[in-house]
């Protein structure tokens, strides 16, 4: 057993209300710079929709993830011979309209502008070229279903479902979409990680955030075709590859990432998980439908002294360790098997994970009321949470975050309309207890759990939603050098101490 640690994130997508303020964060922070402009670490897309870059989900497009050769694991976008093959010209990236022209607006034309009997006005100006631009396309172009059909339905997940349900999508009286956050998902099995020639992108040892060296990046760019997500970019004006950085030198000093810590909506926890690295590459060669259940198997129970004694034998600290005993992440993903990874038929093993949606039922008002009977003689009736009439198909949830396992992702709305009507009974009422004890049957949880679901979900205090002790830089890297000769040199980006008169 090879136990180590592993910062991870769940983001509770019923939380999310579309307010793009952790992109926001993340851009003032890290991708304000020449170069940068069209850069988001942190992006917030509508589904269903395109996304950013203009469809990022399309690997036959891409190429990025992992792939079965036979029995073994192979990168999706090439093997040795055609990584050298491809080493001056790769064919699988996006280009600056999949991702968009960034723009300004020359606004010192509102000042200048010779008197006239018009209102100057500030044009969109291209921050590629200088030239005046037409915006066509942006990091949230289709937000809230906007150009929608022409964005929409395009969506790749939609290939699942028939083309009634398409239709139904977009149909104005019963129009359904919801918001999905991203960032980088540090990957246990990174794809970008292994496609990059000149091994400059890592994967820390003490807590798995993956890094890019901006000294030994020599702009193959092999990470961005690599990772699935498309998180990886290219920067024009230095030359070299960059990616979200979970915030580590906040992390460091144990606080949470910035677009964590900005979150309106409280939909983000961080915290530590346990995982035996001896078994990646048997969990990422499973089926499609079992990848999911593989990824819950190989995160480890903190509480076990057997994995206690494994991860202290690696070198993870007691406070490490603590972490993952008392972290959020362990609850939602391994213990309440509510939170999922997005695209685990990527293989890439994402420490992302996501709480789906609550779906709107189907329903139609009758004689001016809210009439749900057809949902009564299928599910759960009084409570709007009818599964099987879902407005959202659930074959377009399971495409998304169990791989095309509709099972698994039933499991996890089951619990979740239990909290849901456990909490309606005791806050509200107008539901029997046989109703709510047949929830928590089919739910498969108890009062205990979904009080405890209810908590962390709803009430939950900052300690509570972001468990992470200082990571101990200073100890990681005293097995490779001195930790003080760094002391003079901290901060990011080059490390050579400055010198009077170079």
């Amino acid at each position: 057993m090879d136990v180590r640690a592993q910062v991870s994130m769940v983001f509770h997508l019923d939380k999310c209300i579309g307010c793009h303020t952790c992109s926001v964060a993340c851009k003032n922070i890290w991708t304000d710079r020449k170069g940068t402009e069209y850069m988001w670490w942190n992006n917030v897309e509508t589904k269903p929709g395109t996304g950013y870059p203009t469809l990022w989900e399309d690997q036959e497009k891409y190429k990025g993830g992992w792939t079965k050769n036979g029995e073994r694991l192979a990168l999706k976008l090439h093997g040795r011979v055609g990584g050298l093959s491809n080493l001056f010209f790769n064919p699988y990236l996006p280009t600056v309209d999949d991702y968009y022209e960034p723009w300004t607006y020359d606004y010192g034309h509102l000042f200048d502008a010779p008197a006239g009997d018009d209102q100057p006005t500030a044009r969109a100006v291209s921050m590629i070229t200088g030239k005046p631009m037409e915006i066509e396309a942006g990091p949230n172009w289709d937000d809230d279903y906007g150009g929608s059909p022409l964005y929409a339905e395009n969506d790749p997940n939609l290939d699942a479902l028939t083309e009634e349900e398409r239709e139904q999508l977009t149909e104005m009286e019963r129009v359904v979409f919801f918001y999905l956050p991203r960032i980088c998902n540090h990957c246990l099995n990174p794809g970008c990680v292994a496609a990059c020639p000149a091994g400059a992108v890592y994967k820390r040892g003490e807590d798995g955030i993956v890094l890019l060296s901006q000294e030994k990046c020599r702009a193959w760019r092999m990470c961005i075709s690599g990772c699935p997500y498309k998180k990886t970019y290219y920067n024009w004006s230095t030359g070299k590859s960059e990616k979200c950085i979970l915030c580590y030198p906040r992390l460091e000093s144990g606080q949470p990432p910035a677009c964590f810590h900005s979150c309106v909506g409280r939909i983000r926890y961080l915290g530590v998980l346990l995982y035996d690295a001896s078994r990646i590459e048997a969990t990422a060669s499973v089926p499609d439908r079992d990848l999911v259940e593989a990824q819950r198997e190989i995160i480890q129970d903190p509480r076990d002294p057997r994995v206690i004694a494994a991860a202290r034998a690696n070198g993870v600290s007691d406070a490490m360790i603590d972490a993952a005993q008392q972290s959020p992440v362990y609850r939602f993903v391994k213990q309440w098997r509510l939170a999922l990874p997005l695209h685990a038929e990527f293989r890439t093993l994402p420490m992302l994970f996501y709480v789906p949606p609550m779906l709107p039922v189907l329903a139609k008002v009758k004689d001016g009321r809210y009439d749900n009977a057809d949902a009564a003689s299928t599910s759960l009736a009084p409570l709007l949470s009818s599964l099987e009439r879902a407005r959202m198909p659930l074959r377009y949830m399971a495409k998304l975050f169990s791989a095309g396992n509709e099972e698994v992702v039933a499991a996890s709305y089951r619990k979740l309309i239990a909290v849901r009507i456990y909490m309606r009974a005791k806050t509200a009422g107008g539901i029997s207890d046989a109703e709510v004890q047949e929830a928590l049957r089919v739910g498969d949880t108890t009062p205990a759990e979904v009080e405890a679901i209810f908590q962390l979900t709803a009430r939950p205090t900052f300690e509570e939603r972001f468990v992470v002790p200082p990571l101990g830089r200073e100890s990681a890297i005293e097995a490779m050098r001195d930790p003080l000769e760094q002391k003079r040199e901290g901060g990011f980006g080059f490390r050579k101490a400055p010198v009077r008169g170079a």
